[in-house]
């Protein structure tokens, strides 16, 4: 084909196949089945391949996921993307309503829309293309995702309007999207994602896009940014502007002239919530007028014309049809309740942690009980109630053993403590939990031996103790199931690569009581190296700031086992490495900074940034970060839904900053 024919035809089939999918992943209505746009597709990338010139960034071609970054590239908001103030009750409705009303007066009116549980995104276009899509990041720089936001084809790579503008929106992953990827990853043995909205921010921060490609994400377009010469005078107007130029709205929005109009549609959808093809965690209600928006401004952190309900946590009724025990690293056996399969917040639910006896004789929980089951922060599943009046006499008490359900060894309750534990040292569920700990990912972090294949080593009897994970061949692990050559490579390219992780991710990993990942990095940034650490006494373990006695007692009594230092010595042979590569603690007399020298605690929902990421970020800059709060404490970072420890904090008169003040602090 000629180049001129070449060029007619690649123009097109972008606009078929534009229409096609707008049709199919914006309307829900396809026209064509799906070999046919195959078809089309096939031909537009053979022309590309042909005449390469004629590969534009706005192509359908190139959702499919570029080539893998380095890093995402930071990008500065135009207009910052603030979060909203939150409701929880009628009564926080009600107040909001008021405030609006003493500002505006009587004569407005809302727009309400399901609160999508994603990840908050922009969206540029300049004349008329797809040029660039970023996080939220901290409300003013985000993070450039555009490699990984064009893999998403309910995002128009190429729209019919010239002017800039900005869009924003939330991505999301569908319901039916997150069981494929957790069933996918529980085949390979790896951790499923905790829920969808984890799974779509993890997904969108992969450096490579075909991963993103991948995990069929979806996106809901909440608002125009820049509404530039566009004519739109409110909310829904530009909502409606969005529908014309081909982005995906949510359908569900709805126009109120009054509070009491607002409140119907909260109910509406607190009971309609499980029917969803999509997670929703709330309602999101905005004054419509954008002059009046305009009128009521912003606070530093939020605008005063919007809040955010939060619905309560979802409470299911199942049925528990027994109790599991299962022995952890440390011995403690834990009752597990198995449930009838019930679908909560998300997530089809099959156990709940009953966590120790006490807690079985308080609640009176027995074996074919109905019990109400809800999730803690919309993740953990756990036991809430049981309902007595359902009861038919056939339910079973439940007692916990005298003896250990993996080895038969004696149970024993430690003084001070609630748990049974087996200390049999020999315990097969102990070992087999202390290698899926060590390979954890705030231990070793290897990758691809989840819990399933380090049970299906142990089970072949492939594995005894962590050093045996350095000592697979490939032999062994191909003659396995399901473990191809690619998967085979890659375990044990991870497993290679975790012989270079800093000491503290090795000590974590060994699994020494009362050594948790802080301090483990506290010990080896003190010590520097495990040969220094194993020879310390109580004394200059205690000597330590924040190491206390009896985590020195267990440190030394760990390191005086025969068995340990033999395992140390495989694994220095194997080539682990036994130094601190991190940076050195920080004085405070050696830093200019807020934190420098104060005693500072996270606590509520920190969303930009991970609690490890903004600890180590406050350290760096000569900070203290502790777990409770006290007389000492000089500063109080509250997220989202901060419980006690923000109510202490206000009782002690302690300065208290919200997420944006941190990040506006860590910044400069």
């Amino acid at each position: 084909m000629e180049r001129q024919s070449a060029e007619k035809r690649v123009q097109e089939l972008h606009e078929t196949l534009n229409q096609y999918n707008y049709e199919y992943h914006v309307l829900d209505k396809p026209s064509v089945p799906d070999s046919e746009y195959d078809q089309r597709l096939r031909e537009l990338i053979e022309l590309e391949d042909q005449f390469p010139d004629l590969k534009s960034p706005d192509s359908p071609t190139q959702r499919v996921g570029g080539a893998i970054l380095d890093f995402f590239e930071k990008v500065e908001h135009r207009t910052p993307m603030l979060s909203l103030g939150n409701a929880f009750n009628e009564q926080d409705l009600r107040d909001f309503d008021r405030r609006v009303r003493q500002a505006v007066g009587d004569d407005f009116s809302y727009v309400c829309e399901l609160k999508i549980d994603g990840l908050a995104v922009s969206l540029r276009y300049e004349g008329g293309r797809f040029v660039q899509g970023a996080t939220r990041g901290d409300g003013s720089i985000g993070e450039d995702i555009t490699s990984n936001l064009k893999t998403i084809r309910s995002i128009p790579l190429k729209v019919k309007e010239t002017a800039a503008f900005e869009v924003r929106g939330e991505a999301f992953m569908p319901k039916r999207s997150f069981e494929a990827l957790n069933a996918a990853k529980e085949e390979r043995g790896e951790e499923p994602f905790a829920n969808p909205r984890n799974a779509a921010a993890g997904s969108l921060r992969q450096l490579d896009p075909k991963i993103a490609a991948s995990r069929n994400l979806d996106i809901f377009l909440y608002a125009l940014a820049e509404i530039g010469d566009m004519g739109i005078e409110s909310h829904s107007e530009g909502l409606d502007r969005l529908d014309e130029l081909g982005f995906k709205t949510n359908p569900e929005r709805k126009r109120c002239a009054t509070i009491e109009e607002v409140l119907e549609y909260v109910e509406e959808w607190t009971q309609g919530r499980p029917d969803l093809s999509y997670d929703i965690d709330g309602i999101v209600i905005k004054v419509d007028a954008l002059d009046q928006q305009s009128e009521l401004g912003t606070t530093a952190k939020s605008p005063r014309w919007a809040i955010a309900f939060k619905f309560p946590a979802e409470e299911v009724v199942t049925i528990l049809k027994d109790i599991e025990l299962s022995v952890g690293r440390t011995g403690v056996v834990t009752p597990t309740a198995i449930l009838e399969p019930v679908r909560v917040a998300g997530t089809t639910v099959q156990r709940a942690s009953l966590h120790n006896e006490d807690l079985i004789r308080e609640k009176d929980i027995k074996i074919g009980d109905h019990v109400v089951i809800k999730k803690a922060g919309d993740i953990i599943p756990e036991v809430v109630n049981v309902l007595e009046e359902k009861r038919t006499g056939e339910e079973q008490e439940f007692s916990m053993p005298t003896h250990c359900p993996e080895c038969e060894s004696e149970l024993v309750r430690l003084e001070g403590e609630v748990a049974l534990r087996c200390i049999n040292p020999k315990c097969p569920a102990q070992i087999r939990e202390g290698l899926i700990h060590f390979v954890s990912r705030n231990a070793m972090n290897i990758d691809g031996l989840g819990e399933k294949v380090i049970s299906q080593l142990f089970r072949e009897q492939l594995i005894e103790d962590v050093a045996d994970l350095y000592r697979l061949e490939r032999e062994q692990l191909l003659a396995l199931e399901r473990m191809g050559e690619k998967s085979v490579d890659n375990l044990l390219a991870a497993i290679e690569a975790s012989k270079k992780n800093s000491l503290e991710k090795l000590l974590f990993g060994l699994g020494i009581r009362h050594v948790g990942a802080k301090a483990a990095k506290t010990l080896s940034q003190e010590f520097g190296t495990m040969d220094k650490l194993s020879s310390a006494s109580a004394e200059e373990l205690t000597a330590v700031n924040e190491i206390g006695g009896k985590m020195a007692e267990a440190i030394v009594a760990y390191f005086e086992n025969e068995e340990v230092q033999e395992l140390l010595q495989e694994l220095k042979d194997a080539g682990v490495n036994m130094e601190y590569k991190g940076p050195k603690p920080v004085a405070a007399s050696d830093v200019d900074s807020y934190f420098a020298g104060k005693t500072i605690v996270l606590t509520g929902k920190i969303e930009q940034l991970s609690r490890n990421e903004a600890k180590e970020r406050i350290e760096a800059l000569g900070g203290k970060v502790t777990g409770s709060v006290s007389k000492k404490t000089d500063l109080v970072i509250a997220g989202e839904e901060a419980g006690s420890k923000l109510t202490k904090a206000n009782e002690l008169e302690i300065e208290v900053w919200d997420e944006d003040k941190l990040l506006e602090e860590l910044n400069r």
